[in-house]
């Protein structure tokens, strides 16, 4: 078992980094668009998104608890499905999901800040918000994971503060009759798509497994972790989201859009309320992007070090050297700068959901020796066939483009992962140590034990 180091991430710290990236992708800079597909129903669609959430993380936590590696789900995939054209193809796209969730995060910032101080939006005064963030952040990484772990704990401390004074306050004003569940079949409809939907804005727990490696005591701790940064999302979501639908119509959340939180504030709180949620907004995309950050860069270099990223990254050592960092947060401003996010992030969200299905079948395979209910597992996948199912045809119905796109790249990683493995001769290697893993099957109790 693992002992605690300088450089260890406590059970506390990691479930920060999964709450400050769940909270920050969901609620406050997609909060609008939820009210537009689940309209009164969003709470709902909230819960039952979160249960989907739990659903996979009994995969993770299981896998997790035993297999310790920064590669998270594709050290998964390995020992699961093995070293085949399409766990490459994920371990690239996953780290390419990353990318974008950081120039999510910028852009998000940017638009929260730049109102509130006064000032008109434009793509000169967006773009220097974007690039000093991302810097701030890269050069806070360069430091190591115990800086990252402190510093979430604090960000996150203060969102979590502000959204419950959110919570309290906007209770004492709520008009129910904005929350009675629509049962029509349009309401029903709405509630569906929208856990779908936003089934991924609960994408954050994976982190635990990208930072199992500097966790104290992973065996028991990533689990842990897991289950507890879902729950305490779930009751945020639902509290969040049945506050402001209680004192803001639909119409006006989804008029909103981006900072629909912050106006939700304005009826029970006034002006303050608004500044007070614009100011939780940031702290929550900074731990997002914080957290981000330092995830995409691990698995990059987990990856990378066997042999599924260019050589570039090898050269990087976790906390010595830094190009593989570098090139994530790069990246990731490059995007923010030149592409539109919303049709990137909607390929990226079934990029997850395939990851998480492949999670599954993988921990189907290995249930005799990390343990597991074969039954359950075998529900678990199917469920998350038809939610891969439902995203495919809600990006059909909303945007032609960015369905054919998601299956455009879909079919090019695996036609690069094809032509890089069999024109360069690299594999993860079979029969090798996992990227970044700390045990192996063969000396693991189902307990987690030796």
């Amino acid at each position: 078992m693992r002992t605690s180091t300088n450089n260890s991430i406590s059970l506390a710290q990691a479930v920060s980094m999964a709450v400050g990236t769940m909270i920050g992708a969901s609620i406050f800079t997609i909060f609008g668009l939820g009210a537009q597909i689940a309209g009164r129903d969003l709470p709902l669609a909230f819960l039952l998104s979160g249960c989907l959430a739990l659903m996979v993380a009994y995969s993770y936590a299981m896998l997790g608890r035993q297999i310790v590696s920064n590669a998270g789900p594709i050290s998964f995939l390995l020992k699961g499905i093995g070293d085949t054209v399409l766990t490459g193809a994920l371990a690239v796209l996953m780290w390419l999901s990353y990318v974008v969730s950081i120039s999510l995060f910028v852009k998000g910032f940017a638009g929260y800040l730049l109102p509130l101080i006064g000032l008109e939006p434009s793509p000169l005064r967006t773009g220097v918000i974007e690039a000093g963030v991302i810097a701030l952040f890269t050069l806070l990484n360069v430091f190591g994971s115990k800086a990252v772990g402190r510093l979430e704990f604090v960000i996150v401390a203060v969102k979590l503060s502000v959204l419950l004074v959110f919570i309290v306050l906007g209770a004492a004003t709520l008009d129910f009759s904005r929350l009675s569940p629509s049962f029509t079949f349009s309401g029903t409809e709405g509630m569906l798509t929208g856990s779908i939907v936003f089934f991924l804005s609960y994408m954050g727990f994976g982190l635990i497994t990208n930072a199992s490696e500097n966790i104290e005591k992973p065996s028991v701790n990533v689990p842990r972790a897991i289950y507890i940064s879902i729950v305490m999302v779930i009751m945020i979501y639902v509290s969040v989201s049945a506050v402001a639908l209680g004192n803001l119509s639909v119409p006006e959340l989804v008029d909103a859009q981006d900072n629909a939180l912050a106006v939700a504030a304005r009826p029970f709180l006034g002006h303050a309320g608004f500044a007070l949620l614009s100011y939780g907004a940031l702290f929550s995309i900074a731990s997002a992007l914080n957290a981000t950050l330092y995830g995409g860069a691990n698995v990059a270099y987990s990856l990378a070090k066997d042999g599924e990223l260019p050589e570039v990254f090898e050269r990087k050592i976790w906390f010595k050297s830094t190009e593989g960092l570098y090139i994530t947060a790069g990246l990731g401003l490059l995007f923010a700068l030149l592409f539109n996010i919303e049709s990137i992030a909607s390929i990226t969200s079934c990029v997850y959901t395939v990851i998480y299905l492949c999670v599954i079948i993988a921990h189907y395979r290995l249930v005799d020796t990390y343990g597991g209910s074969k039954p359950l597992i075998l529900v678990f996948m199917l469920v998350m066939v038809a939610v891969l199912g439902g995203l495919f045809w809600y990006q059909f119905q909303t945007s032609r483009v960015t369905f054919y796109a998601t299956l455009v790249t879909f079919g090019g990683a695996l036609l690069l992962e094809y032509l890089y493995r069999y024109g360069r001769k690299r594999t993860f290697g079979i029969g090798k140590k996992l990227p970044g893993e700390s045990c192996s099957s063969g000396t693991e109790k189902r307990d987690g034990s030796r």
